[in-house]
C-alpha cells in the first residue's frame, strides 16, 4: 500500500511563492516517476510536472520556468517549488505515482493566488 501525504499549501499573492512537499510512504519510492497535478472545480485534473527515477523532468507550458519539482530520494519526498504564481494557478494540488498500472494519489493541498 503506498501512502502519499502532501503539504505546504495555502493562501500567496500574486508573484510570491510557495513550495509545495508530498511524503511517500514505503522504500520502493525511489524506483518510481512522481508527480504533480492540479484541479480547478468543473476541470480535468492537469499534469503540471513529473520527475522520473533518474531525476530528469517535464512541465506543462504553462509552468515552465516559474515551477520547479525535485525528489529526496533519502526522506521519501518530493517537493514542487512554486515561484511567480499567478491567479490561474490557484487550485488543489495533488501529488501522485503509478506502480504496477495503479495510480495513488494523495488528498490534495489547496493553493490560492490572490490580492
Amino acid at each position: 500500500q503506498v501512502q502519499l501525504v502532501e503539504s505546504g499549501g495555502g493562501l500567496v499573492q500574486p508573484g510570491g511563492s510557495l513550495k509545495l512537499s508530498c511524503a511517500a510512504s514505503g522504500s520502493i519510492f525511489r524506483s518510481y516517476a512522481m508527480n504533480w497535478y492540479r484541479q480547478t472545480p468543473g476541470k480535468q485534473r492537469e499534469l503540471v510536472a513529473g520527475i522520473i527515477s533518474g531525476g530528469s523532468t517535464a512541465y506543462a507550458d504553462s509552468v515552465k520556468g516559474r515551477f520547479t519539482i525535485s525528489r529526496d530520494n533519502a526522506r521519501n519526498t518530493v517537493y514542487l517549488q512554486m515561484n511567480s504564481l499567478k491567479v490561474e494557478d490557484t487550485a488543489v494540488y495533488y501529488c501522485n505515482t503509478r506502480i504496477s498500472g495503479v495510480s495513488y494519489w494523495g488528498q490534495g493541498t489547496q493553493v490560492t493566488v490572490s490580492s
